[in-house]
């Protein structure tokens, strides 16, 4: 049933990806921005969690998670240390995720060469 919940979840999120690049003229960057304040705005009422208990790895692996951990970084930095809290704890929380994409990004970089 997880596998299930995570390809559906997952798969309701690329399917509304590709509705926006089809009928609009948005741009991959656009659908990326809108799905991560998505994910913020999922998370400050609550249901990202919900989501991901149910969905699993099909919630923590989009880009709407990475909205979801900035906001959690945020509140948890807030409830922590004030607003000085909430830009220390912007990146604490999810800076594991940023360095994960550098990281693998560069060495893609390194491995494959682009096309002309």
């Amino acid at each position: 049933m997880n596998f299930l919940g995570a390809f559906l979840f997952a798969g309701f999120f690329c399917l509304l990806a590709q509705i926006l690049l089809d009928n609009t003229k948005l741009t991959p960057g656009h659908v990326t921005s809108i799905f991560t304040v998505l994910g913020v705005v999922l998370a400050f009422f609550g249901l990202y969690e919900k989501f991901i208990s149910f969905a699993g790895a099909g919630a923590t692996t989009i880009i709407s998670n990475f909205g979801y951990m900035l906001y959690k970084g945020a509140y948890l930095g807030f409830l922590e240390d004030g607003i000085l809290g909430l830009f220390s704890g912007l990146l604490q929380y999810s800076s594991c995720a940023i360095t994960g994409a550098v990281l693998f990004s560069f060495v893609l970089t390194l491995l494959f060469k682009p096309k002309d």
